[in-house]
């Protein structure tokens, strides 16, 4: 089914390219139906690559999708146009007064910096006290899940000796939650990030539960009791080219970053990356949408 989008946003085009369904206002407004309203809240520094990232994932599923974007009014992003965000973003001052049936918390490449260092820490901590009212699922991913563990639960992260960067195994530990259904016992899914978060402070806090983790990269997929709150530590959204770009971009700026592992066919940069993940990136969306968000939301909101 569709997702709802502006007409003439940038990554429209692209999405149809891929055979994404995306629908105009004027059908929408003729099918009897009541469509989810996801608010995405993104942090990330590319966003339209971000934004075509996401729209794939919550366009694929039989649910009907209408999307808005929105940015932080504390921030000023150095890597997207002021005239793109002013065309296609809202600001929480826009969005405050309305309800949404589920919310994404992009991560955000800032994971030096303490949570009170980063400028628009105030502002997110309002959007996520503000989400407990008046959104029905939040998915955190990233530094947006360290975030939230954070600010929710008091869970802070730590940094890591080296990146933790690549493509790692992971087990699912109860298969039967939800969220989880359908996934393999073992698979794979890209890491990007200097810090990370304590397993064992996730298993003894009585509100979270672990649902996969990683021998490498550590707690990957973390559920709150009450299924408000959905935090992911990794990049599922990621497509098969994001690792390698930003490993790239790394080296061109003189940092000193290794080789994302298990990820470039016999380490070798020359060769074509594979995604091994894509199917249950989609499985967890699709979940997502289905389980915590369409089962769970009013439909008079």
């Amino acid at each position: 089914m569709p997702i709802n989008i502006v007409e003439n946003l940038p990554v429209r085009k692209k999405l149809s390219e891929e055979k994404i369904f995306v629908m105009d206002e004027n059908r929408a407004v003729t099918q009897d139906i009541r469509p989810l309203n996801v608010l995405i809240l993104n942090l990330m520094p590319e966003k339209q690559r971000t934004e075509l990232q996401l729209l794939r994932l919550l366009g694929n599923t039989p649910l009907q999708v209408n999307v808005t974007f929105m940015h932080m009014e504390t921030h000023d992003s150095k890597n997207t146009s002021k005239s793109h965000l002013d065309t296609f973003y809202e600001l929480f001052k826009d969005v405050k007064g309305k309800r949404y049936d589920g919310l994404i918390i992009t991560g955000a490449p800032i994971e030096h910096l303490k949570f009170k260092e980063v400028n628009y820490w105030q502002e997110l901590q309002e959007v996520m006290e503000w989400s407990k009212e008046h959104v029905t699922s939040v998915l955190h991913i990233c530094w947006g899940a360290q975030a939230a563990l954070y600010h929710h639960y008091g869970i802070d992260k730590f940094e890591l000796p080296t990146k933790c960067f690549g493509v790692f195994q992971h087990v699912v530990t109860d298969s039967t939650v939800k969220l989880t259904r359908g996934f393999n016992d073992v698979f794979t899914a890209p890491h990007s990030r200097y810090t990370s978060v304590s397993s064992s402070e996730v298993e003894n806090d009585s509100r979270l539960t672990l649902l996969s983790h990683s021998e490498d990269a550590g707690a990957f997929i973390i559920i709150s009791k009450d299924e408000r709150h959905i935090m992911i530590t990794g990049h599922l959204e990621y497509d098969a080219l994001t690792l390698s770009d930003e490993y790239t971009r790394d080296l061109q700026k003189g940092i000193e970053v290794s080789m994302p592992v298990n990820y470039f066919p016999h380490n070798d940069v020359s060769q074509q990356p594979i995604n091994t993940w894509r199917s249950h990136t989609h499985l967890l969306f699709s979940n997502w949408l289905n389980y915590y968000v369409y089962q769970q939301t009013p439909y008079e909101w």
